[in-house]
């Protein structure tokens, strides 16, 4: 019986959260000044113009004016995916490579595949959640999919979020259980983010199902994900890092044209839920 593994990563203040992801992640800071090259416009600069309907709002008024927002975009192939993920999370210390998700490992563009130790396609919102596959819409949204290794994307299967589990031994940092994920630290605001991403543009309203965060795991093929009060931790535990914030400027500005709001203002997640 896998032995739990006991929390070291506690509350922090949001300096040492940001140390923390500049030492897992390899010259993330550096990731704004490198290719692929990011939109000159802060955060800041988007709320009178891409969020100004946004403002002010809270709670189920601001839920519903970020819907309307991000869901104009562009939509992706799911062939058109691989292409786009070798751009969003290009290693801003290697061209040639990618950042997996949940190992940190930098990895040649052209190792994706199928094979044990190449790199796919991770649904953050597990696709099996919902029942949206690989389809035109959540299916293929950039915004929430990321390249990892194949055996790790593997292990984490359709699991909801938590703490707990024993360590994955391919991925140290990651833990499981039998209806769980915890992924790293350096990467654990950054998978709560895409999660509230996913729940605010996929509202029910385009023919797919209405995805919501709850709180508690096993959700199975609801269109469900938890664990929300989890989720919502590792948010204010791991605020955006360079890294984060240049992904949504690339996706923005070369591919699906709409913005992950909670990478650009974190403090939303707390006003919506």
């Amino acid at each position: 019986m896998p032995v739990p593994h006991i929390r070291r990563w506690k509350p922090l203040a949001l300096t040492a959260a940001a140390v923390l992801v500049g030492i897992t992640v390899p010259a993330a800071a550096d990731a704004a000044t490198t290719d692929p090259t990011p939109s000159a416009a802060t955060a800041g600069a988007y709320d009178d113009t891409y969020y100004k309907d946004a403002l002010g709002k809270t709670g189920p008024e601001l839920k519903s004016a970020l819907h309307t927002i991000i869901s104009d975009q562009t939509k992706l192939s799911y062939d058109q995916v691989w292409d786009a993920l070798k751009v969003t999370d290009q290693d801003p210390d290697n061209s040639s490579n990618v950042i997996l998700l949940y190992t940190g490992r930098s990895q040649s563009k052209d190792s994706n595949g199928g094979d044990p130790d190449q790199w796919n396609r991770e649904h953050t919102w597990a696709k099996s959640h919902g029942d949206f596959g690989t389809s035109t819409g959540p299916g293929t949204d950039i915004h929430h999919l990321r390249p990892t290794d194949v055996s790790v994307n593997s292990t984490r299967g359709n699991k909801d979020f938590d703490n707990g589990g024993s360590e994955v031994g391919e991925a140290p940092g990651n833990y499981t259980d039998s209806d769980s994920f915890e992924p790293r630290d350096a990467v654990k605001g950054d998978v709560a983010r895409m999660i509230l991403y996913m729940a605010v543009r996929y509202d029910g309203d385009d023919g797919f199902a209405d995805l919501e965060p709850n709180d508690k795991v096993d959700n199975g093929s609801a269109p469900a994900i938890g664990r929300l009060s989890v989720l919502k931790q590792w948010s204010d535990e791991d605020p955006p890092d360079a890294f984060e914030k240049n992904r949504n400027d690339v996706i923005y500005d070369k591919f699906q044209h709409n913005r992950n709001p909670f990478v650009d203002h974190p403090e939303w997640v707390g006003e919506i839920w």
